[in-house]
């Protein structure tokens, strides 16, 4: 095997840039599919059959493609549309899509959201009757039995499922070196196993950059878990 090419600023720059592309998306992901996961979540366990329908069939589509294929229909497909294509340079709302990153994160929401969206409606109906009741009978309104009972509770036992969610995600994002002029942490190894033709060497110091990622990110939500699942766990005498 041949280091040498990694004892050069060139190249650990190329990796640190790759790293920022994916901390990058990784952010954006959360952020954003965060937010839609929950509108999601609480459209599946709300009493409208329409508002629970259009929720079950977004996460039954999300869940039931390959992520790969939701990116290339985002990023490819869409500029293809007879529709878009003779309104690209006229639309205001057309303009991002022309951005490699832009679309990588849309696709990688979208894919975050459709999970996030039964792992935290799951968490909703866990949620105990006792506590609900006893909102109410405090004089606490729907809205506010939602906001201070029910979604705490719910949020703090979706923790771990969640946990293993994220790493998913963050190993996800290395599909999107499949995007041409988008660099993350696999498309900076593909880049030094094009330039050196070292394949073993570049992945391999991706996976471990990976894995260093994937600890840190591990032990920062142990340590919240830690924080808010703790009346959860069981009591040893």
């Amino acid at each position: 095997m041949n280091w040498e090419i990694f004892s050069e600023a060139s190249t650990w720059l190329l990796y640190l840039q790759g790293m920022e592309g994916t901390f990058v998306m990784l952010g954006g992901l959360l952020l954003c599919g965060g937010i839609a996961g929950l509108i999601f979540a609480l459209m599946l366990c709300s009493r409208s059959p329409v508002l629970r329908g259009i929720a079950s069939s977004f996460t039954y589509v999300v869940r039931g493609t390959p992520l790969l294929i939701q990116i290339f229909l985002i990023y490819y497909g869409i500029a293809q549309l007879d529709w878009v294509r003779s309104h690209w340079d006229t639309i205001w709302f057309l303009e991002p899509f022309k951005s490699a990153m832009f679309c990588a994160m849309l696709a990688f929401s979208i894919n975050h959201a459709g999970y996030l969206a039964e792992i935290l409606a799951g968490a909703i109906r866990d949620t105990s009757k006792g506590e609900v009741e006893a909102g109410y009978a405090m004089g606490m309104s729907r809205f506010q039995v939602l906001r201070r009972i029910i979604l705490p509770s719910a949020m703090r036992r979706a923790l771990p499922p969640y946990t293993n969610e994220v790493m998913q995600m963050m190993h996800g994002t290395s599909l999107a070196s499949t995007i041409p002029a988008m660099l993350e942490l696999t498309a900076a190894a593909q880049k030094i196993n094009r330039d050196y033709y070292l394949t073993f060497e570049a992945y391999l110091f991706a996976a471990g950059l990976y894995l260093v990622l994937t600890f840190t990110l591990m032990g920062i939500f142990r340590l919240i878990e830690k924080r808010y699942t703790a009346y959860l766990q069981p009591r040893t005498h």
